[in-house]
């Protein structure tokens, strides 16, 4: 790619249509992400529930590990989206490869730490002695592959920061696809190949993801030259990296806040029992399955909203929030009506334990009628990262996790039992969504201002 050309016109553009063709692809590349541990809950919970179980208590690990990498990319997005809204394409490679390296140390910090863990923060989670050596054996193997999680993450925050989502869209379904074939593989046997039982989930996770990482790192080599080697830049490296972390490290810390509310939930749901967990793993799992569409639009905002805020024209960064929040109130209804009538059956496709059943049906039936609350809460995040004010999509998504979803739930468990726990979730949803709209409506009001001067001067 020879930056600024070809690249779609997301300052010129519909707006809907500039949306939407960033969005789809994201929501593919996404939806195939998410189907790793989809496809690992089906097969694992076919060998049995307690395997089940051990890898309900490894999500919030694996959404630690995602708001880490998501951190650093939303950073690098940031950034990116900016300059090419206006038109400083020149510093696209060098913001790029300074990124890349500071991603190769995290990820190589990620794990480390990681591998000499696993035990006491699992035994925080609740995890007993008849699940704790299933866990240990999976995450010993799994962490390798989050290593290749983190790095690839940077190149395609740069693609889709420039208009380009469907390379990493291509790329992430590839490493799905391979998940899914070598899965059953591994977990079961095939021929000369041993059955490795959990074990194999998570090296089908680990060789997946190691090549859709290589192929990544490839392409924006290779064929896109955005990795750059120059003495030159060396000096600029700290300037670099204070300018990706401005935004990246408050918005890893809301990110990572939600695994960590998600740990102590999981904690809260242990108290019901061991099969209790293995229900909320399953809504877990297919609630992120099915809010893959509202993530994929906000990420979709994050250069709608960046270029457009670099080029100046607020006018359409506040068009663009408009149409994303109807979006999304309109997908979490449909989503909500869904969910309702086939609450009761989600579960069977997964255990047939009677109490994973009916903690999945419960969940399912509940909380997602305020999904399209949650979804305008990551669109304003998504907004405020753009712009470069990430303060307050931090305090928006702590409002949420922090300020009245983990406390609600230690109230409401102790009154209404489980039902309690999700109760908690469906509020805090609403609560956000709302903080969120006229947070960001509030904070674009002087722009608004230096827009109208600008245009009445022109004039």
């Amino acid at each position: 790619m020879k930056l600024g050309k070809g690249r779609p016109r997301l300052t010129e553009d519909p707006i809907g249509k500039s949306i939407m063709s960033l969005m789809l692809p994201m929501t593919i590349g996404m939806l195939a992400i998410m189907s790793y541990s989809i496809v690992d809950t089906y097969f694992i919970g076919q060998i049995g529930t307690m395997e089940l179980a051990a890898i309900s208590f490894t999500f919030p690990v694996a959404f630690i590990v995602g708001a880490i990498s998501m951190g650093l990319g939303i950073g690098t997005s940031s950034v990116a989206s900016r300059l090419f809204g206006s038109n400083e394409l020149d510093q696209i490679q060098r913001i790029t490869t300074h990124a890349a390296i500071l991603a190769l140390m995290v990820g190589t910090c990620v794990l480390i730490l990681g591998l000499n863990t696993i035990e006491p923060v699992f035994r925080l989670l609740g995890a007993d002695d008849t699940t704790l050596p299933l866990i240990e054996r999976y995450m010993s193997i799994y962490y390798f592959g989050s290593f290749f999680l983190i790095v690839p993450m940077i190149g395609n925050s740069v693609l889709r920061a420039s208009g380009d989502a469907k390379t990493p869209s291509y790329l992430m379904t590839a490493g799905a696809l391979l998940n899914v074939v070598l899965d059953p593989i591994l977990i079961f046997g095939w021929g000369p190949i041993p059955a490795m039982n959990l074990e194999g989930a998570a090296y089908a996770t680990v060789f997946a993801n190691a090549l859709a990482g290589s192929v990544s790192f490839g392409v924006i080599y290779f064929r896109d030259h955005l990795i750059r080697w120059k003495n030159e830049d060396l000096h600029l490296i700290f300037d670099s990296w204070r300018r990706i972390m401005h935004v990246g490290i408050p918005s890893m810390a809301s990110s990572l806040v939600a695994p960590l509310t998600t740990a102590f939930i999981t904690w809260q749901v242990a108290q019901f029992g061991q099969e209790a967990v293995a229900g909320f793993g399953i809504a877990s799992r297919v609630e992120g399955m099915s809010l893959m569409a509202l993530m994929a639009l906000g990420a979709a905002v994050t250069p709608f909203a960046g270029q457009n805020y670099g080029a100046k024209l607020y006018g359409r960064v506040m068009g663009g929030m408009r149409f994303a929040y109807r979006w999304s109130m309109i997908y979490g209804m449909i989503l909500a009506v869904i969910f309702f009538f086939a609450s009761s059956h989600i579960g069977q496709l997964f255990t047939d334990n009677p109490v994973a059943i009916a903690t999945a049906s419960m969940h399912l039936g509940l909380v997602p009628w305020s999904y399209g609350f949650l979804g305008m809460s990551m669109i304003s995040v998504s907004a405020f990262n753009a712009v470069g004010k990430p303060t307050p999509g931090m305090l928006i998504s702590m409002s949420r996790t922090i300020g009245v979803y983990a406390p609600l739930a230690f109230l409401l468990a102790y009154l209404l039992e489980l039902r309690g726990v999700f109760l908690a979730a469906f509020s805090a949803n609403i609560i956000a969504g709302l903080i969120g709209y006229f947070w960001f409506r509030y904070a674009m009001k002087p722009y608004f201002a230096v827009e109208s001067e600008t245009e009445s001067a022109q004039a």
